[in-house]
């Protein structure tokens, strides 16, 4: 994950996704997924893995989420009602007992966070929660527990079944806090209009 990783992905990386967002089409078999949005944090002849940006975690708030993985003791989550427009994701169903950072560029862990694309880094440290929890964190951020992963070749036969269809990230399809309008809000980016893709593929 050297410096050189961007000048690489340049010159080797012509069709792969890093950066990009995935919405899931009604032809996506696999229910885990159904109307996701994904940002892909990485893609290369190896595989790919990505965070589902769209899907909040039930019942449980950032301040909450410090407490049980012992960022901050009990007491202080009062204390950190400040951060609660940090939204916690179901980033997808591998470790989802982790908690991976997406954030702005603003905040850097040097051999912790991953630059991705401008201005979008990853972090899943608990220096970050640290951080975040202090005030200290990075001005944007989504806290995603777990993340969506493929083998090599996985991701480009399942765009090739017309499982997903990708366009460029956003600040606001990542951190945008209204998640229930950003598959529609990625359809239409596309110029897609939701119930029009539906229909298409005979799906109601």
């Amino acid at each position: 994950m050297k410096m050189s990783r961007k000048a690489l992905q340049k010159k080797a990386g012509r069709g792969y996704l890093d950066g990009q967002m995935l919405i899931a089409t009604p032809s996506m078999n696999d229910d885990r997924f159904s109307r996701s949005v994904i940002y892909v944090c990485a893609h290369s002849s190896e595989g790919a893995m990505g965070i589902v940006v769209n899907q909040p975690a039930s019942n449980i708030n950032f301040p909450d989420l410090l407490v049980q993985l012992d960022v901050i003791p009990e007491e202080e989550a009062v204390d950190v009602t400040s951060r609660e427009d940090v939204t916690v994701l179901k980033g997808g169903p591998v470790e989802t007992g982790r908690g991976f950072v997406l954030h702005s560029a603003d905040f850097f862990i040097e051999n912790s966070t991953l630059p991705i694309d401008e201005g979008i880094c990853l972090t899943a440290t608990l220096d970050i929660l640290k951080a975040m929890a202090k005030g200290d964190g990075p001005a944007n951020a989504i806290l995603a527990l777990g993340y969506a992963g493929w083998a090599p070749g996985q991701l480009e036969s399942e765009i090739q079944e017309n499982g997903w269809l990708h366009c460029p990230a956003d600040a606001e399809l990542i951190f945008g806090a209204d998640t229930g309008q950003k598959y529609d809000k990625a359809l239409r980016k596309l110029g897609i209009e939701p119930g029009m893709l539906s229909s298409d593929v005979g799906h109601a």
